[in-house]
């Protein structure tokens, strides 16, 4: 296991179980900060791929990582737990009886999960910090909801200052297409403003065409995936950032980086990040989609290059205005 600190060791050991991706973890970053607030005595154990171990302790809400992951979001096996059983098991994976399961058969002395007999209901409507805030709350364990901003990087960005614009994302259905991201870039470095274009691990390609398409085959093409530390800190350090929905955008909202996030067909007011003029979801409303699916959604295709273009530079023109709040928040285009 990962440990942050090794004074730990001997304390009872609450483990949590959110074995995800980025965009997950840190939109659960207001429920473990709840979970640690509630159990200061306690070893706060993360069960999460091994990958994210370095966010996950510089949130401050964890102690350990437990490596823990599946494949397409399933719940994965956790026989491997060391030691004794956990003092307390918290489900914030999801609401089925598998996730619990799987805590519930390391015995521990309590246990926490919407698929218990007095567990609370499944709030499917609000959004992702919301309802795990709210789970808690209905386990008396107080969580704050906008509690979600993580410390400044150590790492130096690799290009502070430019405009991130990051293409991928983990479904085909959350991609807007290459061109349209090119003629943004192409608009952006007209205006004058640097642009870098960020692509996760297998997004080389998709990266690389979206370079060629904005007329730049080399240079500000940052590809293969960044260890997070670099990735955290171009994040921090950004202008702006544009995606789609994706985790790149929640960890734009976790460092207060203005935002333009594309969504679609998950509606921003289940993932979107809070209110705020600093981050700007655009979304066109419609019949429900396959947040899976292989081809972009039908909502995400209504939206156009002009608009993209417009929503940065108004936030990179009020960028160079006004000064950087403390907090950070969506306005909700349609």
């Amino acid at each position: 296991m990962t440990t942050a600190d090794q004074r730990t060791e001997h304390a009872p050991r609450v483990l949590v179980l959110r074995a995800l991706g980025l965009g997950d973890l840190l939109a659960g970053v207001p429920a473990l900060r709840g979970v640690r607030r509630a159990f200061p005595g306690h070893q706060v154990v993360l069960a999460q791929p091994p990958g994210l171990a370095e966010l996950a302790l510089s949130t401050g809400a964890v102690d350990t990582v437990f490596p823990a992951e599946a494949p397409d979001r399933a719940v994965p096996d956790l026989a491997h737990w060391p030691g004794p059983p956990p003092d307390v098991a918290i489900d914030l994976h999801g609401n089925g009886p598998e996730s619990r399961d799987a805590l519930a058969a390391l015995h521990p002395r309590r246990l926490l999960a919407h698929a218990c007999p007095d567990g609370p209901p499944w709030r499917g409507q609000l959004n992702e910090r919301d309802r795990w805030c709210a789970f808690l709350h209905d386990h008396g364990i107080p969580a704050d909801p906008l509690d979600l901003r993580l410390p400044p990087p150590v790492t130096p960005s690799p290009a502070p200052g430019a405009v991130v614009v990051h293409p991928g994302a983990a479904s085909g259905s959350r991609r807007w297409p290459t061109e349209r991201f090119a003629a943004v870039v192409r608009c952006l470095r007209a205006a004058g403003h640097r642009v870098v274009l960020t692509g996760g691990p297998g997004e080389d390609a998709l990266v690389r065409l979206v370079a060629e398409r904005s007329g730049r085959r080399g240079g500000d093409v940052l590809t293969g995936g960044l260890p997070f530390g670099q990735l955290s800190a171009l994040v921090a350090e950004a202008s702006l950032v544009l995606s789609g929905d994706t985790g790149l955008a929640h960890l734009a909202v976790a460092h207060g980086t203005r935002s333009v996030t594309l969504f679609g067909p998950v509606s921003p007011r289940l993932w979107g990040p809070p209110p705020s003029p600093d981050h700007l979801a655009l979304w066109k409303p419609g019949p429900p989609g396959d947040p899976h699916g292989r081809t972009p959604d039908a909502r995400l295709l209504r939206i156009r290059t002009g608009e993209v273009a417009a929503a940065c530079l108004m936030l990179l023109r009020d960028d160079r205005d006004r000064p950087r709040p403390s907090g950070p928040e969506v306005a909700h285009v349609h």
